[in-house]
């Protein structure tokens, strides 16, 4: 596959973050502007658009742009993209916009955030998208569930930022895709795979990072940060894990461990897709692609997200996506192993359920050393003790 190494998706990457100079005059005007409150879910969305992680888009979609999206899984440049970035609100904040209007795009608190240019305003047929996107339109579907409750209506159209949002949590690891381009640059690093979690780390994981970094100059461990379900394992646990996990059991320099701000959409095999476009603008080269990626409940097949790719130009991609099977503790070799490197019978592979796991960590019982390294089990222990651990592992 044809790959120039480090590019940004579409040849550049965006930055939306107006200059001091501008900022002042584009305040100034913010505050005369109407106003619209954004959501956790799209203040995510307007971070990565304004740093780049959503590169090329340089704003929120129209409604040309959504439905390329939506029926085609393209932008109508023809790059493939999987998923709609879009700003809905309800009736009553759309009332009074017209197209070729400005609005400010404000935070919970009200403060301005950025200034659109409202290029299009249109409705969508949520229950279509949930079928294309999500292949279901049950509304006990997480991602589902956030788009019916999502406004009516849709603003489209070009940003420009006069800040990111504020954030109090995992400050070092908040690196843009400038950033961590740069810290790839300082290591020397021309190949670079990229591992998306919403969950700790256990061994299975490390695993698929430890075989992909024999072909590769470092790792991105890219755990994602904005919303997630509730019965997922808070943020602030999981980045323990990781960070434990890497100090003891990887080659420090050849990991590089941040924070991706995105909302979980649990769309499995769009989101295979639309993850690997993002950690292309953060500058990896390969991208994992494992068991049932940002799946959830019964509603993909195990492997839907790793097919997918099929069905998209991967030299228009640009990034590679690197496929693994189901790994798991063979009790026959010692070792992790997938179907692919053990001839282990099914009562040789020691596999966990996320089911499992809680009764053990409710319990208080130790987790098995061939699921999770035992200093992740006693951090998870320690949050279920604590009350931080919401009903997931």
């Amino acid at each position: 596959m044809k790959r120039a190494l480090g590019e940004p998706y579409g040849g550049e990457l965006v930055d939306l973050l107006v200059g001091d100079e501008e900022r002042d005059e584009l305040l100034a005007e913010a505050l005369r502007l109407p106003t619209i409150r954004l959501d956790s879910r799209t203040l995510s969305d307007l971070e990565l658009l304004t740093v780049g992680g959503y590169s090329p888009l340089r704003g929120f979609m129209t409604e040309t742009e959504y439905h390329s999206v939506v029926e085609e899984m393209v932008l109508p440049s023809g790059l493939p993209w999987s998923i709609p970035i879009t700003l809905a609100v309800p009736e009553e904040a759309a009332a009074g916009l017209g197209v070729g209007r400005r609005v400010a795009l404000c935070d919970a608190a009200g403060d301005p955030l950025a200034v659109m240019d409202v290029e299009d305003i249109f409705r969508r047929d949520k229950r279509r998208e949930a079928r294309l996107v999500y292949r279901t339109e049950d509304e006990a579907h997480p991602g589902v569930a956030a788009l019916y409750a999502s406004g009516e209506v849709v603003l489209g159209g070009p940003v420009r930022a006069l800040r990111l949002p504020e954030h109090r949590d995992f400050l070092p690891y908040r690196l843009t895709p400038r950033e961590t381009r740069a810290v790839f640059r300082e290591r020397g690093w021309r190949t670079i795979v990229g591992f998306q979690t919403r969950n700790p780390i256990h061994r299975a994981h490390e695993y698929l990072i430890k075989v992909a970094l024999e072909s590769v100059d470092g790792a991105l461990i890219h755990p994602l940060v904005g919303d997630t379900k509730e019965d997922d394992i808070p943020a602030s646990i999981r980045m323990r894990c990781y960070e434990v996990l890497i100090d003891r059991y990887f080659v420090k320099e050849r990991v590089l461990l941040a924070v991706m701000p995105a909302a979980m959409r649990y769309a499995g095999p769009r989101e295979a897709i639309f993850h690997a476009i993002i950690r292309k603008n953060y500058g990896c080269t390969h991208f994992i692609v494992g068991r049932d990626h940002a799946g959830v409940g019964n509603y993909y097949g195990t492997y839907d997200a790793q097919r997918i790719f099929d069905e998209i130009d991967l030299d228009l991609l640009g990034i590679e996506p690197v496929f693994f099977e189901h790994a798991f503790w063979c009790t026959r070799t010692g070792a992790m192993a997938t179907s692919k490197t053990s001839p282990a019978g099914p009562d040789e592979r020691i596999v966990l359920s996320g089911t499992k796991v809680r009764e053990l960590l409710r319990a208080g019982l130790p987790l098995p050393p061939e699921f999770t390294r035992p200093e992740v089990a006693e951090i998870l222990r320690e949050g279920f003790r604590n009350g931080g651990g919401r009903d997931g592992a």
